[in-house]
Protein backbone atom coordinates (compact mmCIF):
# COMPACT_ATOMS: atom_id res chain seq x y z
CA UNK A 1 0.00 0.00 0.00
CA UNK A 2 0.98 3.54 -0.87
CA UNK A 3 0.12 6.41 2.28
CA UNK A 4 -0.21 9.84 1.50
CA UNK A 5 -1.24 12.39 3.91
CA UNK A 6 -1.53 15.77 4.01
CA UNK A 7 -2.17 17.66 7.30
CA UNK A 8 -3.36 21.52 7.87
CA UNK A 9 -3.54 23.58 11.10
CA UNK A 10 -6.49 25.02 11.47
CA UNK A 11 -7.81 28.62 13.65
CA UNK A 12 -10.67 26.18 15.13
CA UNK A 13 -11.23 23.91 18.14
CA UNK A 14 -11.70 20.09 17.82
CA UNK A 15 -15.57 20.33 18.04
CA UNK A 16 -15.60 23.58 15.55
CA UNK A 17 -14.03 20.74 13.12
CA UNK A 18 -15.75 17.91 14.16
CA UNK A 19 -19.28 19.58 13.62
CA UNK A 20 -18.20 19.70 9.78
CA UNK A 21 -16.46 16.49 9.11
CA UNK A 22 -18.97 14.14 12.04
CA UNK A 23 -22.04 15.09 9.22
CA UNK A 24 -20.57 12.47 7.05
CA UNK A 25 -23.13 12.79 4.06
CA UNK A 26 -22.13 16.18 3.88
CA UNK A 27 -18.79 15.81 2.44
CA UNK A 28 -19.78 18.09 -0.67
CA UNK A 29 -20.20 21.18 1.47
CA UNK A 30 -16.56 21.75 1.42
CA UNK A 31 -14.32 18.93 -0.58
CA UNK A 32 -14.55 21.13 -3.60
CA UNK A 33 -14.69 18.65 -6.50
CA UNK A 34 -17.35 16.86 -4.36
CA UNK A 35 -20.83 17.74 -6.99
CA UNK A 36 -22.85 16.01 -4.90
CA UNK A 37 -23.49 12.75 -2.14
CA UNK A 38 -26.02 10.04 -2.16
CA UNK A 39 -26.57 8.47 1.28
CA UNK A 40 -26.63 4.69 1.22
CA UNK A 41 -27.22 4.07 4.40
CA UNK A 42 -30.28 5.14 7.13
CA UNK A 43 -29.26 6.73 10.51
CA UNK A 44 -26.64 7.94 12.59
CA UNK A 45 -23.30 8.67 11.22
CA UNK A 46 -20.81 5.95 12.17
CA UNK A 47 -19.20 2.33 11.23
CA UNK A 48 -21.09 1.08 8.39
CA UNK A 49 -22.12 4.60 6.73
CA UNK A 50 -22.03 4.50 3.41
CA UNK A 51 -21.94 7.47 0.89
CA UNK A 52 -21.51 7.35 -2.91
CA UNK A 53 -19.59 10.63 -3.51
CA UNK A 54 -19.91 11.93 -7.21
CA UNK A 55 -17.78 14.21 -8.73
CA UNK A 56 -17.72 17.17 -11.55
CA UNK A 57 -16.03 14.82 -14.39
CA UNK A 58 -18.54 12.10 -14.10
CA UNK A 59 -16.96 9.63 -11.60
CA UNK A 60 -18.00 8.30 -8.09
CA UNK A 61 -16.84 6.69 -5.32
CA UNK A 62 -18.66 4.48 -2.45
CA UNK A 63 -17.14 5.30 1.13
CA UNK A 64 -17.69 3.43 3.84
CA UNK A 65 -17.07 3.89 7.56
CA UNK A 66 -15.23 1.18 9.19
CA UNK A 67 -13.59 3.17 12.38
CA UNK A 68 -15.66 5.93 14.06
CA UNK A 69 -13.91 8.16 17.27
CA UNK A 70 -16.56 11.10 17.34
CA UNK A 71 -14.86 14.37 17.77
CA UNK A 72 -11.47 12.57 16.76
CA UNK A 73 -11.17 10.54 13.79
CA UNK A 74 -12.67 8.36 10.96
CA UNK A 75 -11.91 5.64 8.04
CA UNK A 76 -13.01 4.55 5.42
CA UNK A 77 -12.94 2.08 2.64
CA UNK A 78 -13.29 3.08 -1.04
CA UNK A 79 -14.97 1.12 -2.96
CA UNK A 80 -16.98 0.95 -6.62
CA UNK A 81 -13.91 3.57 -7.95
CA UNK A 82 -13.38 4.72 -11.24
CA UNK A 83 -9.49 4.58 -10.74
CA UNK A 84 -6.88 2.45 -11.39
CA UNK A 85 -6.67 0.98 -8.16
CA UNK A 86 -7.41 -2.34 -6.09
CA UNK A 87 -8.30 -0.90 -2.82
CA UNK A 88 -7.88 2.18 -1.23
CA UNK A 89 -9.04 3.92 2.51
CA UNK A 90 -8.86 7.26 4.27
CA UNK A 91 -8.36 9.18 7.06
CA UNK A 92 -9.29 11.91 8.51
CA UNK A 93 -8.83 13.15 12.46
CA UNK A 94 -8.50 16.21 14.10
CA UNK A 95 -5.47 16.94 17.03
CA UNK A 96 -6.33 19.78 19.14
CA UNK A 97 -3.14 21.98 19.23
CA UNK A 98 -4.43 24.66 22.16
CA UNK A 99 -5.48 28.15 22.15
CA UNK A 100 -8.27 27.39 19.76
CA UNK A 101 -6.35 25.90 16.95
CA UNK A 102 -5.94 21.83 15.94
CA UNK A 103 -4.28 20.02 13.41
CA UNK A 104 -6.58 18.03 10.71
CA UNK A 105 -4.46 15.23 9.54
CA UNK A 106 -5.76 13.77 5.90
CA UNK A 107 -4.24 10.49 4.45
CA UNK A 108 -5.25 7.93 2.10
CA UNK A 109 -3.67 4.51 1.56
CA UNK A 110 -4.19 2.81 -1.98
CA UNK A 111 -2.44 -0.03 -3.91
CA UNK A 112 -2.45 1.06 -7.80
CA UNK A 113 -3.51 -1.77 -10.40
CA UNK A 114 -0.92 -2.82 -13.01
CA UNK A 115 1.85 -4.31 -10.65
CA UNK A 116 5.00 -2.64 -10.75
CA UNK A 117 4.01 -0.05 -13.22
CA UNK A 118 1.18 0.65 -10.99
CA UNK A 119 3.36 1.11 -8.12
CA UNK A 120 5.42 3.27 -10.40
CA UNK A 121 2.00 5.00 -11.47
CA UNK A 122 0.87 5.69 -7.53
CA UNK A 123 4.09 6.97 -6.14
CA UNK A 124 4.21 9.78 -9.25
CA UNK A 125 0.62 10.90 -10.77
CA UNK A 126 -1.34 9.57 -8.08
CA UNK A 127 0.38 10.84 -5.62
CA UNK A 128 0.85 14.61 -6.89
CA UNK A 129 -3.22 14.02 -7.99
CA UNK A 130 -4.24 12.81 -4.29
CA UNK A 131 -2.00 15.88 -2.71
CA UNK A 132 -4.27 18.48 -4.85
CA UNK A 133 -6.91 16.51 -3.65
CA UNK A 134 -6.60 16.35 -0.16
CA UNK A 135 -5.30 20.12 -0.33
CA UNK A 136 -8.45 21.37 -1.78
CA UNK A 137 -9.89 19.46 0.86
CA UNK A 138 -8.42 21.02 3.52
CA UNK A 139 -8.44 24.11 2.57
CA UNK A 140 -12.80 23.76 1.90
CA UNK A 141 -13.04 22.63 5.20
CA UNK A 142 -11.16 25.25 7.21
CA UNK A 143 -12.75 27.74 5.17
CA UNK A 144 -16.18 26.12 5.69
CA UNK A 145 -15.99 26.29 9.45
CA UNK A 146 -14.92 30.37 9.03
CA UNK A 147 -18.08 30.50 7.74
CA UNK A 148 -20.17 28.42 10.00
CA UNK A 149 -18.53 31.21 12.48
CA UNK A 150 -19.57 33.91 10.66
CA UNK A 151 -23.21 32.44 10.32
CA UNK A 152 -23.50 31.76 14.44
CA UNK A 153 -22.52 35.50 14.79
CA UNK A 154 -24.64 36.75 12.47
CA UNK A 155 -27.61 35.17 13.55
Amino acid sequence: MIHHERTLDIDATPDELWAVLGRFMHIDEFAPLVKSVEALTDGEDGVGSKRRCSFENGSSVVEEVTEWEPGRRYRVRLSEMDMPLHEAHAELAVEPLGSGRSRVRWGMDYRVKYGPLGWLLGQTMMKMMMGRILDGNLMGLAEKVRSNRVEVQVA
